[in-house]
């Protein structure tokens, strides 16, 4: 068994210390799942905060820290690298542009420099890009580089979102008619893993068209800059037929609706509710519960890190591999162009690639 260099760029929160949180019980940083995996030796990191820079060294045993990333991957050796900035490039809490021509990109940066710099594999925050014109270029640097590449949208590599994508491919619910997901959110940091994950639930078909709206209702786009992270709802249409919607309430649930059941991701993955067809009712045919079977639990981020290794051993797209992680990410941002346009459908691809959208 091959062992991979790993260095980390952005030695924070999901680079170093989100596990403190107490989110998951599974180890959830990068640094904490290289740590548990035998496959990865975390090597490097570079940050450009000296305190991050020694708090990181300190925790994890790591020599090699630098400021500059590309003396880094120049010095290192490195087989795998983490992109763990901020979005913006900005130091937290910042959480909003700092003028109206601010067109901070850090992941698109990032991602761009280190496949044209060779690195074999990348582990890249969300979202990949904030505009879709950055999205574009590191479309085009990842496939130029034959570089191995997932997003941090875990619930893809969720095995719970596992179970219910398999049992709707195994025609658990019949056909596919109708996604929901539940909860309020905001729209490149939280509905970005929402329409992510209804994809992958589904499939992941091609989106054909979006719609949504921002809030407030009333917000007004303008010079193709939005300075702050809107909270948005969203309406997806996919080539397969099946449409899909977010309801702003309740907490992180998904819900596929079928000809012959429906199935519902519950407690933000925690659970499983299937419902599938029983006796009639009146005229009617009822749905009653059907059982499901258990679901072992297993660290998202160990997953996805373990789909990058097999993708790069077996030559194969890995599950959030650049292509639908660019469409995800399209999809993102037609929302907001559809706020622009008072909320009609917007076919993709979106003729608009500027429209750029500050987050965290």
């Amino acid at each position: 068994m091959r062992t991979y260099r790993v260095g980390i760029v952005g030695l924070g929160r999901m680079g170093s210390t989100i596990d403190d949180e107490g989110h998951a019980t599974q180890p959830y940083s990068i640094a904490a799942c290289c740590a548990a995996m035998d496959q990865l030796e975390l090597v490097a990191g570079a940050d450009l905060q000296a305190d991050k820079r020694v708090a990181f060294s300190k925790r994890w045993g790591v020599g090699a820290i630098y400021e500059n990333y590309r003396e880094m991957v120049k010095r290192e050796s490195l087989d795998l690298v983490a992109v763990c900035t901020t979005a913006s490039g900005l130091f937290k809490p910042a959480n909003k542009a700092p003028d109206a021509n601010f067109r901070g990109d850090s992941h698109a940066d990032l991602s761009v420099s280190l496949a044209q710099a060779g690195v074999p594999m990348l582990y890249v925050e969300k979202a990949m890009a904030s505009s879709m014109a950055r999205a574009d270029e590191i479309l085009k640097a990842v496939k130029a580089n034959g570089t191995v590449f997932n997003t941090g949208v875990l619930r893809r590599f969720n095995t719970s979102y596992h179970a219910v994508r398999r049992a709707i491919a195994e025609g658990e619910i019949g056909e596919p008619q109708a996604a929901i997901h539940y909860a309020a959110s905001s729209l490149m940091h939280g509905h970005i893993h929402a329409i992510d994950t209804l994809s992958f639930l589904l499939g992941d078909p091609k989106i054909e068209a979006v719609r949504g709206e921002l809030a407030p209702r009333d917000f007004a786009i303008e010079n193709n800059h939005i300075a702050f992270d809107p909270r948005a709802t969203y309406q997806l249409r996919f080539e397969n037929g099946v449409e899909a919607w977010s309801v702003p309430a309740a907490g992180w649930e998904f819900e596929v609706i079928g000809t012959t059941g429906c199935i519902r991701s519950i407690n933000n993955g925690a659970g499983i509710k299937l419902r599938k067809a029983g006796a009639m009712v009146g005229k009617r045919q009822g749905w009653d519960d059907a059982t499901v079977a258990p679901v072992g639990q297993k660290s998202h981020v160990v997953s996805c890190l373990e789909d990058l290794i097999d993708a790069h051993e077996q030559g194969r797209p890995t599950l959030g591999h650049v292509e639908v992680a660019h469409r995800i990410t399209e999809a993102c941002i037609a929302v907001a162009e559809s706020h622009r346009q008072g909320s009609s459908w917007i076919n993709l691809p979106l003729e608009e690639r500027d429209l750029y959208i500050f987050h965290i």
